[in-house]
């Protein structure tokens, strides 16, 4: 065996215990630091030929591991911009110059523009529900843009969509004068219901339904502006009807026929065109009852509060109660998490190893679910740590110690002719 290669092999040992420490070194620093994954080294001899009984010492290879897949435990906080995964997946993230990448550090917090960046400056993606139904690029980051829960937005929704449900007496008499769509002070109805609905300022508009019963089986419904109305009589109104239709029943099962209208356009004064849905009016021997009255729409509110559902969904919470979903947070994955390329700030970039990026929402296919007011811890355990620090220490000194008796045999070789 050449002294030389024992001490090259010494030499190598110490390096590869200097590697360890130095992992060992990283996870301890950050075993508090979000997201993180631990990394450890592996080791693989290195073997040179042999031959005439001459015995060449080799060295040892090292490789260095990331345990990106091992999910850290959970972490509850009071914020709910704090996110975490539970299950397989990474937020993208995306830095200054427009750069994605991949994390599993969730500690949102807005921006001084409203979007969400975590600790290292990176900020979460999402798809955005302004371009309709959000759905996933799944092979690719386009279409992505930064999730803002800037809370200075004022919100007023005008009503398109509405649903009326009520009875209408099948023993009501028929009424034989001037009925509500003619608009005059002779104008007669059986039965009158209101419903508040808003218009493109969020302001609130009154809207009077007249039913009036016109043949066996057949009703008319008129529908009117009750700011035109004549002060404590209705009738006549300022302006026609603002729309009128008619409802044909069935004199057996006292629901509408299949020939009758089933829904009511109105057109709302500045506002939209306002569709209530009128399928399941009835005509039964009981009193003019309503059982669901309803439209969508709403006043100008102000943001109160934003929510976080585990399918990624934004929702922004408004003074008057109402949630309106804003973002849908992005999911991505790899085919081998622990070969992605660890970098400067918690994140992780993919290369040919780790396999190409695959993204989605939260809860579909093998994606975990989104926990809002959470965070999830890093994989280093301490106790571990420091028992594979006390173990490179110890290899470090044995390494050491062949190189040190390598170099003592060298001198007894070169002091040999003296």
């Amino acid at each position: 065996m050449s002294l030389y290669g024992m001490m090259r092999t010494g030499v190598s040992g110490m390096n590869a215990q200097a590697a360890r420490l130095g992992t060992v070194a990283d996870n301890i620093a950050n075993a508090n630091t979000t997201g993180y994954k631990r990394s450890s080294t592996e080791f693989s001899s290195l073997i040179l030929p042999n031959g005439g009984g001459n015995y060449n010492s080799g060295g040892v290879n090292t490789t260095v591991r990331y345990a990106i897949s091992q999910e850290g435990a959970l972490q509850f906080t009071t914020s709910t911009t704090d996110l975490a995964i539970n299950g397989d997946g990474f937020f993208v993230v995306q830095d200054s110059s427009g750069v994605s990448f991949l994390s599993r550090a969730g500690s949102f917090v807005p921006d001084s523009d409203g979007n969400l960046v975590n600790a290292a400056g990176f900020t979460v993606m999402g798809y955005d529900y302004g371009d309709g139904l959000p759905t996933p690029v799944v092979n690719g980051f386009d279409g992505l843009v930064p999730i803002n829960v800037s809370q200075g937005e004022l919100q007023a929704t005008p009503s398109t969509v509405g649903v009326f449900k009520a009875n209408l007496p099948s023993d009501a008499p028929i009424v034989t004068g001037v009925l509500p769509s003619a608009n005059t002070a002779a104008s007669e109805h059986t039965s009158k219901s209101s419903l508040v609905v808003y218009d493109n300022l969020g302001q609130e508009v009154l809207l009077d339904f007249y039913y009036t019963k016109t043949a066996a089986e057949t009703w008319e419904v008129s529908v009117f502006d009750r700011s035109v109305a004549t002060a404590g009589t209705s009738f006549p109104y300022g302006s026609g009807p603002l729309s009128t239709t008619t409802l044909d029943f069935d004199a057996t099962t006292g629901e509408l026929t299949a020939l009758s209208a089933s829904d009511i356009t109105v057109a709302v004064p500045n506002g939209q065109s306002l569709v209530i849905d009128l399928a399941d009016m009835t005509q039964l021997a009981y009193e003019f009852n309503v059982g669901d009255a309803n439209v969508d729409g709403n006043a100008p509110s102000k943001v109160e509060s934003i929510e976080i559902t585990t399918d990624g969904t934004v929702f922004a919470k408004y003074e008057n109660g109402t949630l309106e979903p804003k973002y849908r947070i992005a999911l991505a994955d790899v085919q081998s998490p622990d070969q992605l390329l660890p970098l400067t700030g918690n994140v992780y970039a993919q290369n040919s190893e780790s396999g190409v990026v695959t993204t989605g929402f939260a809860g579909s296919g093998n994606f975990g679910s989104v926990i809002s007011g959470a965070l999830e811890s890093s994989n280093v355990d301490i106790a571990e740590e420091l028992t594979s620090m006390i173990e490179s220490q110890r290899s470090y000194t044995a390494n050491s110690k062949v190189f040190q008796t390598g170099s003592d045999l060298m001198d007894v070789l070169v002091n040999l002719k003296r």
